[in-house]
């Protein structure tokens, strides 16, 4: 799904490296898109086209204009990759017949020679791919220039490595940097709390993938945190982040519906799911107290405004995945045209974005604050007495 439906999966980063000028800024983005733009391969045999196209036209790769790509202080634009794949066994079919055939031809020979069946194999691959039609696949960044996060509509590791590949390419002098659960705690901390974050951190470098490593604590304390709060907590909390909703206003956030929990095994890893509405969660507390760690959860964001958003968040990276946002509402009259709706559309699924942004991070800052400060030893032993409590998870617990 897109980035301008209602349920959607991203994960953030942040650009780094210097931008031009602000009014040299959009004509430069049109021309760097516009110099890698995806080019269509259905009336060709070529297996794979990569590019950019119009995120809310991704049947369009001219960037000719800066409504293709400009709204406001948003970027925003598709990567599209189309790719053709004969299926092996569609394949093997065909070329046992040709293998067939050049042996009816050739009688001397008892087998096709390898040489041949290279060059036979080539010939009716490039065949196959000629009648095949493209598979096509897209997927949406929203690029906000006043705080430099990108969003972006994919969790697969290997298509977030193919869009960093080609930003880079496209956007030269500029990066990606992930938005891990670190670099997320230092956005959301005031510059005291960020001092004890950093005597927090277990990374002996800035490189990301050990400062992830290194910092999984952040994850794993933050989930059992939530667990906790959402059975012995009224769940309620206050914005205190900068965004769209109103610095104090209160809101409501809890764990439902489902947990994946992981840990070490007999026979190595082992993963349990627990799905379903939890009344008790005793299962969910029975694997913690047998030390098995939370790593996804169902979170659950709701606001005064009777606003409701659902996520499934992945403990390691922080990613959102099946990112759910009350539906776009859109008054429409007889002089709204398709351009106008589409940016209506536009900018006010953005507003539903950022608002569910600024609830989880809110909510994340209000752990943060408690886990560096020096309440965090008498928390955590109420955690572990209620865990322990669930010392016979097959009765219900009050």
């Amino acid at each position: 799904m897109g980035i301008l439906a209602n349920t959607v999966s991203i994960c953030h980063f942040q650009v780094q490296g210097e931008l031009p000028a602000k009014e040299e800024l959009y004509s430069w983005t049109l021309n760097r898109l516009a110099g890698n733009r995806f080019n269509p391969i259905d009336q060709g045999s070529e297996e794979l086209s990569v590019g950019w196209v119009h995120l809310d036209d991704p049947r369009s790769s001219e960037f000719d204009t800066p409504a293709a790509c400009w709204r406001d202080h948003y970027l925003m634009f598709t990567l599209r990759r189309d790719r053709r794949a004969v299926p092996s066994a569609i394949l093997k079919a065909h070329l046992d017949r040709e293998y067939e055939r050049w042996l009816g031809e050739n009688p001397g020979y008892a087998k096709v020679p390898k040489q041949e069946k290279e060059t036979l194999k080539e010939a009716v691959h490039a065949t196959l791919l000629s009648q095949t039609l493209p598979t096509p696949s897209t997927y949406d960044a929203v690029w906000d220039t006043q705080t430099g996060m990108l969003t972006f509509s994919s969790l697969s590791p290997k298509v977030i490595e193919l869009f960093e590949e080609e930003f880079k390419k496209t956007f030269e002098g500029l990066r990606l940097s992930a938005f891990h659960p670190y670099a997320r705690a230092e956005s959301v901390l005031d510059e005291s709390n960020r001092a004890l974050l950093a005597q927090a951190n277990r990374s002996k470098s800035d490189n990301f993938l050990e400062l992830i490593k290194e910092n999984q604590w952040l994850g794993v304390d933050f989930m059992l945190w939530l667990m906790y709060q959402t059975m012995n907590d009224s769940s309620e909390y206050s914005i205190n982040q900068q965004g769209i909703l109103s610095d104090g206003e209160r809101f409501v956030a809890y764990v439902d519906d489902r947990v994946v929990l992981l840990g070490a095994g007999e026979n190595g890893a082992q993963k349990i799911t627990v799905a379903g509405p939890q009344d008790h969660f005793n299962e969910v507390r029975s694997a913690l107290l047998n030390r098995k760690q939370i790593t996804e959860a169902t979170l659950h964001l709701e606001t005064s405004e009777d606003e409701h958003w659902k996520m499934t968040l992945k403990g390691e990276l922080f990613h959102f995945a099946s990112f759910k946002s009350p539906a776009v509402k859109l008054e429409k009259d007889s002089t709204t045209d398709e351009a106008m709706e589409r940016e209506a559309v536009f900018f006010e699924r953005m507003v539903l974005l950022e608002k569910g942004t600024q609830l989880f991070n809110s909510l994340f800052a209000t752990f943060l604050k408690l886990r560096l400060g020096q309440g965090w030893g008498e928390h955590e032993g109420q955690i572990n007495k209620w865990l322990n409590v669930c010392s016979n998870c097959n009765s219900p617990l009050v």
